[in-house]
């Protein structure tokens, strides 16, 4: 037992060591922005870097290199670094994150791996969702769905499989949908003062985004909670649901289309 306590506080203590350390190196950076100390705090972190591309390269066709997304990766934690104000009093991983995934979202696009037929139907499905649910009143099935376009159900499921490209975006890039403005995390400002215009804009662009969500399906609900808000991967979401990782991309697409059909209906009311 005395043993037992004495690994656990020495564990303890070294990950004390560890945050005074970091801690330290913030601190160090704020006085002096030099690149050793930046490419030391690069180093500790760049763990984020590889959890976030993996959470994004399972949403993605087999042909993209995860090791690509972690190399975008890579300048988004840069960019958090050298824009990152601890006295604020945020939590540095969750922005960096935030900073990652953009990073490497934005890489993904200005690549443009998607081909023009797969972007083409993709519009005309959001398309074919917004003239159902105008006229249903109610989130389409996939059947009906699948009649709108004229396809069968099984083609509009592999239709899904090929947009999962165009469905690998973050919740904030979804509440802008229909607006000319970009992600929501690029545009919020970066000072000190509180601007009560922008507070309540994003509010609203909350409040919209959790009324289009609660239109979903149960299933379809149940998958962007897990996915965004619990952080599951989407194998990991499959085991929960009892279907195929396969079946579980097919259902995040299908969410994301039907959000996006949803905020762009409402952005034009």
């Amino acid at each position: 037992m005395t043993a037992q306590y004495e690994l656990t506080e020495a564990g303890e203590t070294e990950g004390s060591d560890v945050d005074a350390g970091i801690q330290a190196l913030w601190r160090q950076f704020s006085r002096a922005p030099e690149q050793r100390i930046r490419d030391r705090l690069v180093l500790h972190y760049a763990p984020l870097v590889k959890y976030v591309a993996g959470r994004v390269g399972t949403g993605l066709p087999t042909h993209v290199d995860v090791g690509d997304l972690v190399q975008s990766g890579i300048f988004g934690l840069v960019d958090a670094i050298e824009k990152f104000d601890p006295e604020r009093g945020l939590r540095f991983e969750t922005y960096a994150m935030q900073r990652i995934r953009g990073a490497i979202l934005d890489d993904l696009r200005s690549q443009d791996w998607v081909p023009r037929v797969v972007r083409s139907r993709a519009r005309e499905a959001e398309r074919a969702l917004e003239r159902l649910g105008a006229r249903l009143h109610r989130t389409p099935t996939d059947a009906e769905l699948a009649a709108e376009l004229g396809i069968t159900v099984a083609e509009l499921r592999d239709l899904y499989g090929q947009l999962r490209l165009t469905s690998v975006v973050a919740l904030e890039d979804l509440v802008a949908a229909g607006k000319e403005t970009g992600s929501l995390v690029d545009t919020l400002p970066d000072d000190d003062a509180v601007d009560p215009v922008a507070v309540l804009v994003d509010q609203d662009n909350r409040r919209q985004l959790a009324e289009a969500i609660a239109q979903l399906t149960e299933r379809d609900r149940v998958v962007v909670s897990l996915y965004y808000f619990e952080s599951l991967t989407l194998a990991e979401i499959g085991k929960v649901l009892g279907v195929t990782e396969s079946r579980v991309s097919q259902l995040h697409t299908r969410a994301v289309l039907r959000l996006r059909a949803k905020l762009v209906e409402q952005a034009t009311v």
